[in-house]
This record gives structure tokens, sequence and C-alpha cells, in this order.
């Protein structure tokens, strides 16, 4: 008798089932359904590769989630840009991963979490996509760093941006009002990470004078913050010109302890998130020079696929 070709769909225990053909029989109606796994993951995003330190950290801990992980590589770093641009860009992203059916996204950037966050949270999500998330890595970062000091002297080690935006000294002082917080930016440490340049001599060169220039600010600095997601690849050369009694803090296991409590606490967004621990990398940048960096990054084999914006 012919076909019907149907677009209409249902939704039955995480998976979408699509009936593509029914088929008009003298008996009746035969209809043939095609299952198509149904993701809704956890976005995770960065300007680059730097915010697959944290993704790392959280998959680790939460293997049982679907995720999403873009990175902005070919208009990373941000870090050097200004306010506005930032904004722009992060939003961009922040839209498409929405689109994209993530009910969360994890900004994963010190950068984007400093100078975009709060307006996307107060002025786009409410009408982009009312009832989902995103959050940012400062914020669990500042709530707990009081724990690591012991002087009331702590150091942050991030990008132009962050520095210049104050967001650390701000919510460190909500959390920890007797903590006096110096900001030292470095503003070469994301870009030679991102272009592979964080192996050579000239890495130690200057990772020693921005170091230098931090405790020259306070000789009671006993922490200091890795306030980029990129850093964590250099934390090695940053101990080799630490005194001992300097404890060294990043941030991808405290930013990972924090989303579990947060979905703990929030059954109405983690209800949203399916778990069939799948994982997609995606950049604006080339596939093969991500899949090369990003390894390093994340710590096992990565293959990801370009999207413009």
């Amino acid at each position: 008798m012919g076909t019907i070709q149907s677009t209409s769909s249902c939704i039955y225990r995480g998976f979408l089932y699509y009936p593509i053909i029914t088929t008009l029989k003298p008996e009746g109606f035969s209809i043939i359904f095609v299952l198509m796994q149904d993701t809704r993951p956890i976005g995770i995003f960065d300007s680059g590769f730097g915010g697959l330190t944290v993704f790392k950290a959280i998959k680790s801990l939460m293997p049982q989630y679907d995720y999403l992980y873009l990175g902005d590589n070919a208009r990373a770093p941000y870090g050097n840009n200004s306010t506005e641009v930032v904004y722009e860009f992060t939003l961009e992203c922040v839209r498409w991963m929405l689109d994209k059916g993530c009910p969360l996204v994890i900004l994963a950037c010190n950068t984007a979490s400093a100078e975009a966050l709060r307006l996307i949270q107060q002025n786009d999500l409410p009408e982009m996509t009312p009832g989902m998330r995103v959050l940012g890595v400062i914020r669990p970062t500042t709530e707990i760093i009081g724990n690591y000091t012991k002087s009331n002297k702590i150091g942050i080690l991030a990008t132009q941006g962050t520095v210049d935006s104050n967001t650390y000294p701000q919510d460190v002082q909500m959390h920890f009002p007797e903590i006096t917080v110096y900001q030292q930016a470095c503003p070469m440490w994301a870009p030679m990470i991102e272009n592979g340049e964080h192996k050579t001599d000239h890495m130690d060169k200057i990772i020693k004078e921005d170091l230098d220039n931090l405790l020259y600010q306070s000789n009671d600095i006993d922490t200091i913050l890795l306030g980029c997601t990129h850093y964590p690849l250099v934390a090695h050369k940053v101990l080799r010109y630490l005194p001992d009694n300097i404890t060294l803090v990043s941030q991808g296991q405290i930013v990972a302890g924090s989303l579990e409590d947060y979905l703990r606490r929030h059954n109405e967004i983690e209800e949203l998130i399916t778990r069939n621990g799948t994982t997609h990398f995606y950049t604006t940048d080339s596939e093969d020079t991500f899949n090369k960096h990003a390894t390093d990054f994340f710590g096992e084999e990565v293959r990801s696929e370009h999207i413009h914006l």
C-alpha cells in the first residue's frame, strides 16, 4: 500500500525512539522504530585545553554521567582580551552547549568565570533556557581556600583578565574576611601552554620571575592557588621555585567535589542529566591539533569534532 515517513518520537527510560516508517497493511499498521540514545550531558567549557584538567577530575569522580567538552581553541587564550570580548565569546559557547542539550554547563575557565559568568546567570540564562544552570570554578575554590592557610595570606597566579576583575579577592573576603589575597598576573603562561612551549627552559624562567613578583608582595604567603585551569600542567615547575612551607593548590579536585555536592542538593538538575557514561569533545580549531595536545591535559586519548561558531 505504501509508506508514511514520520518525525514524531517518544522517550522511554532515557532513550529516544523515532518511528521512521509506518507501513499500511490490510490487517492494520506496522510501525518500525529506530532506537536513538537521548543524551543530555553535563557541558564543560574552556577557552582551550585548560578545562580538561578540571574535566578529568570531574569524570574520575562521576563517570556515570554523559559529558560534552568544548574548547574554543581558535580564539584562545581569553585571559588577555577585554571583558566585553570574553563575555561575548563565552556567551556564544554557552548558547551552543545549551542547544546541544546540556542542562548544566561548567565554565572550567577562570577568566570566563570571573568576567562573564555573573552576567550570563543574571541577564541571559533566564531568557535563553529557564531552569538550566551555568556554574563557574571560582566560587567553589574561594569557599574552601581558607582551609589551606595558617598565616591568612594567600597568593593567586592567574591570567591578566582574572586579576583585573578582582574576583578572587572579593569572593575570598566573603567567606574568609580575615584573609589577605595577593595576586600576580601571568600573561605568558596560558599562551605558552596552549602552544606546547611549557616544557621549555624559557617557561621555567618566566615561572620563576612571576613567582618572585608574587612572593615579593608578602613574606607571609603560605598558600598559592593556580588560578587558571591551564596551570596544573606546569605545577611541577612551579614547585621547583617554591619554599617548602608554601602549599600549592590546583582546582580540579575542588571543583569536582563541589559539583558532586551541588548535584546531590539539586535533584531538579541532576535528574535532567543522562547516565550513559559517554564523552564527546568539540573544538573550534583543528581536530588533529586539539587531539594531540588534549591528550596531555586529559591523561587519555582524545578524539574531537570541529565546530564553527
